[in-house]
């Protein structure tokens, strides 16, 4: 997955995307008292954040483990990034997190798997094994991911009344086509890089 710091960053923030959590965050917070609304994002963001560094470290010693290739992970996170991006274009909250917990949110379903969910995890592994070198732009890039996230969950409610449930929902599917286009050149490479392979076996 061979992306510059500026790319990782836009990548975590539309897998991480904030835009498409408003909704989530606004039906979540509602039962939280408005005093303590603040609180409870930052802390499930630092959670959400946790989780993501913690794979940074973890994730590559993981897929030495399974003896994956380049090529395979650059694939996979095409792949992976694809089906995040489909799900971007046609998702609903119900569809996805199904009945939502009664009270105030902590870690499920905000934390993980809305800031934090498979894919992100997904993408922060690939970043991190097929550069290790380069940990601190992805640290750095998390971070980023993290504090928009916080900045809009924190003020979802606000957001979503200003928008409005349609140009939400429109912003969403345009980072879904945005992603898509990504995850097809990720596709791409690594279908070119393993044709290379073969002939080179031949």
């Amino acid at each position: 997955m061979d992306l510059s710091f500026g790319s990782a960053i836009v990548v975590l923030l539309l897998v991480v995307d904030p835009i498409g959590n408003i909704p989530l965050a606004v039906t979540l917070l509602r039962r939280v008292e408005p005093a303590r609304r603040v609180r409870v994002v930052a802390r499930e963001c630092a959670i959400a954040f946790a989780v993501l560094l913690a794979f940074v470290f973890a994730g590559n010693a993981m897929l030495r483990l399974f003896g994956l290739t380049d090529t395979s992970l650059t694939i996979a996170g095409g792949v992976i990034l694809f089906l995040i991006a489909i799900r971007m274009v046609f998702r609903s909250v119900g569809e996805i997190f199904g009945a939502l917990p009664e009270g105030e949110p902590f870690i499920v379903p905000l934390a993980i798997p809305s800031i934090a969910g498979p894919t992100a995890i997904a993408t922060v592994v690939l970043l991190a094994s097929s550069a290790p070198q380069r940990w601190p732009e992805w640290v750095i890039a998390i971070v980023v991911a993290v504090a928009v996230s916080f900045a809009v969950l924190a003020f979802a409610e606000r957001i979503a009344q200003r928008l409005g449930e349609r140009t939400l929902a429109a912003l969403e599917r345009l980072m879904g086509l945005v992603l898509t286009a990504i995850a097809v050149e990720m596709l791409l490479r690594g279908i070119e890089a393993f044709v290379r392979q073969l002939a080179h076996a031949s």
